[in-house]
């Protein structure tokens, strides 16, 4: 996906992005598009035979005065229509089925290629352009080629049809029909030139204003909070005001096809009246067969005028084309590792080696960091905001890759290893914890796939969430809400603790677990961290420092750096950084609250 608008509506060959959509999706579709187009077909051939039919209804009742024959011509009318209603129908259907399935597929291949990126990826975008981008993209190749088998299967095949018998009735007064044509395509082909640019402004204005509302809905805390409610409707108002004016321009642009097909055609049309009219009063020709023209000239008009609007509708549907192809065509940052050999453990040693990594050129965030997480053990990193430490975490779970240096579990590089088995070995419990749509049982079976109601509320009462759970009406089939928003801070940090547990992963990582919870609900949560990360290489970064001073090893990270290192009590007595933020922390009281169990 383009970093940038520009690039996104970058110009590319129209035709080429057809070509595109028929060899990669149209043609895996081609059995039930000659099922579409044989209906299609038998429309157009029941309408053009409907215009021809007009001649003999006419010639019967006004020159043969033939009564036999207008019955027997108004029976045949009756099948011409009711052949023409079912094939109309059945060729709608599968149309729509067709699309329907070319949508599904669309979805299926841009979410696959979404979620193979990495968190740089998302980082550089807001999330609604994800939104916005795969609605409209999965559906424009559908509009898109709708457009095209429509205009080739029932507009091109009606038209055809209209005009055979056109010619066949009169060709000189068919010929003169067809003077109008030039000057409607050149005035058509001016307009496609705008349509292209609006439609990109309007992509671009709908986008802002599903973020504007987006974040609305999710920080409506903050909103309320610092009473912004005017600022946001501002900025939403300012958005639709946009998108309201490309919508204006394109309606102006879009829509100026019609007058100019209907002057036109009212000046062929009087000029055939005129003609038709002579032929009949001064040449002898039949009524019926001036009639059946007329017939079959007022309906080719509909399919013409669709036909003279379709470069138009496809220019605006080839906005979404292209955002369709610049997400499919994204390399992934996270590729499939298929064949590398997966992360096999024994003790679940952690070691950095000379680490080193940024996130943009030129800005290290971790320096030549260097450790080892020992097995069963607890290694606490703590230290000042953008020293590094969540980094160390995201880098293990190869969040994002390393600059240079190594990162080894047991010995084995993880760079090295199958991305998926090293994250299974994982558990990670955050501090902005999130929970998904969904009931508390699917919230804790997400940590184990599968899970039996057992092992789910074994891994509730180790979590300290059983209690809580149990006093909801509902229970295990309670609704979290969006984000877990029905749900207080700490039992959302025992629901996330609880799904960890049921992984049983032989590493643990903890980020600042506890840093926005009160003092019983830290409690709690630290208690079920205890649990957690019993026998369990862990690593756990913390701002409360006195959660982590029975730690086996506590880590001081600065610029990305080792400062200090060692356990709370030899830190203590070197009075270096770790007692300067503990003091300040604490202001030389030592804490009363829970702390992580030493290892044993």
């Amino acid at each position: 996906m383009s970093g940038s608008k520009k690039n996104l509506f970058a110009d590319a060959n129209a035709m080429a992005l057809v070509r595109r959509l028929m060899v990669e999706q149209a043609a895996s579709q081609w059995p039930r598009y000659l099922y579409a187009f044989t209906f299609m077909l038998m429309t157009a051939g029941a309408t053009a035979y409907g215009a021809y039919l007009i001649r003999d209804v006419i010639n019967s009742a006004y020159v043969d005065h033939n009564l036999q024959g207008i019955i027997f011509y108004g029976f045949v009318t009756a099948v011409i229509f009711m052949v023409k209603a079912i094939s109309s129908y059945l060729g709608s259907v599968q149309t729509a089925r067709i699309g329907n399935r070319i949508i599904a597929e669309n979805q299926r291949r841009m979410f696959r290629r979404i979620i193979r990126q990495n968190l740089g990826f998302f980082a550089e975008r807001h999330s609604s352009d994800f939104l916005a981008r795969v609605t409209t993209g999965a559906n424009a190749a559908s509009q898109v080629l709708n457009l095209i088998f429509s205009a080739l299967g029932r507009d091109l095949f009606l038209l055809i049809g209209l005009i055979a018998v056109m010619f066949w009735q009169d060709p000189i007064m068919s010929l003169f029909s067809f003077v109008v044509v030039p000057p409607a395509f050149v005035i058509l082909r001016k307009m496609i030139r705008r349509i292209y640019s609006i439609a990109k402004n309007q992509f671009t204005g709908g986008t802002r204003i599903l973020e504007t509302m987006q974040e609305t809905v999710q920080g409506i805390r903050i909103v309320k909070a610092f009473t912004l409610e005017n600022v946001m409707r501002e900025r939403l108002e300012a958005d639709v005001a946009a998108l309201e004016l490309e919508s204006n321009k394109w309606a102006r642009v879009a829509n100026r096809a019609s007058p100019v097909m209907e002057a036109l055609g009212g000046f062929a049309i009087a000029g055939a009246l005129i003609y038709g009219g002579y032929r009949v009063l001064e040449t002898g020709a039949t009524p019926g067969q001036f009639f059946s023209f007329l017939a079959a000239f007022m309906l080719a008009y509909e399919p013409a005028k669709r036909l003279a609007r379709l470069n138009i509708d496809l220019n605006t549907g080839l906005v979404g084309v292209r955002i369709l192809f610049d997400i499919i065509d994204t390399p992934p940052t996270e590729p499939r590792e298929d064949g590398r050999p997966p992360l096999v453990l024994t003790t679940a040693r952690v070691e950095f080696a000379d680490v080193h990594f940024a996130y943009r050129p030129n800005e290290p965030v971790i320096r030549g960091l260097s450790f080892v997480a020992e097995p069963g053990k607890v290694t606490a990193l703590v230290g000042p905001s953008g020293g590094g430490k969540s980094t160390v975490l995201n880098l293990i779970m190869r969040f994002y890759e390393i600059g240079s240096g190594s990162i080894a579990i047991d010995g084995q590089n993880i760079s090295a290893v199958a991305r998926n088995s090293l994250r299974q070995q994982i558990a990670y419990v955050g501090q902005d914890v999130f929970l998904f749509h969904g009931s508390i049982r699917d919230n804790i079976a997400l940590g184990k796939p599968g899970a039996t109601e057992a092992e789910i509320i074994a891994a509730a009462k180790a979590a300290h969430a059983h209690e809580f759970i149990t006093a909801i009406s509902t229970g295990y089939d309670a609704a979290v809400g969006e984000r877990g928003a029905q749900l207080s801070g700490g039992e959302r940090q025992r629901i996330a603790i609880a799904r960890a547990l049921i992984r049983n992963a032989p590493i643990i990582l903890l980020d600042e677990a506890t840093a926005s919870l009160d003092s019983e609900s830290e409690r709690l949560v630290q208690d079920a961290i205890a649990h957690l990360c019993q026998g369990r290489t862990t690593i756990v970064i913390a701002h409360r420092l006195h959660t982590i001073t029975h730690s086996d090893r506590i880590l001081v990270i600065e610029n990305g750096a080792i400062a200090e290192a060692g356990r709370h009590d030899d830190l203590m007595r070197k009075s270096g950084r770790y007692a300067a933020f503990y003091g300040l922390q604490f202001k030389q009281q030592e804490p009363s609250d829970v702390a992580l169990a030493p290892s044993k």
